[in-house]
């Protein structure tokens, strides 16, 4: 039996701490459960508390991508989305990795301006 060696890791996370991760309302999560049927986190059937996987995470990052951060309607984003799968979670990791190098970017400049 495989024991879990990354204990930071959740199977579930819920809806106010995926708001946080996105900078987003919980509002907004749930009408894009609406908009987009392939994002359909559990649910916990009695309390209807939703439960969203890493995956969900994933798909929810790129629809951000498409709508927040490219300017997509939510029409043109499901239809990118259903026609091409990957190249958007392709385009969404870059844009992730993108904004972690400007990051790191402005820290160097910080740091050497403080040399200076």
């Amino acid at each position: 039996m495989a024991l879990n060696e990354n204990k930071n890791i959740k199977l579930y996370y819920s809806i106010k701490e995926v708001a946080e991760m996105l900078g987003v309302n919980e509002s907004l999560l749930r009408y894009w459960e609406k908009e987009f049927p392939h994002l359909r986190p559990k649910t916990v059937s009695a309390t209807k508390v939703r439960q969203y996987t890493a995956k969900d995470i994933e798909q929810l990052k790129v629809i951000y991508n498409l709508v927040k951060v490219r300017g997509f309607k939510l029409a043109a984003a499901r239809k990118y989305m259903n026609g091409n799968r990957q190249g958007a979670e392709r385009s969404s990791d870059v844009l992730a990795t993108l904004t972690s190098v400007r990051d790191e970017l402005k820290e160097l400049k910080r740091q050497l301006d403080g040399l200076v």
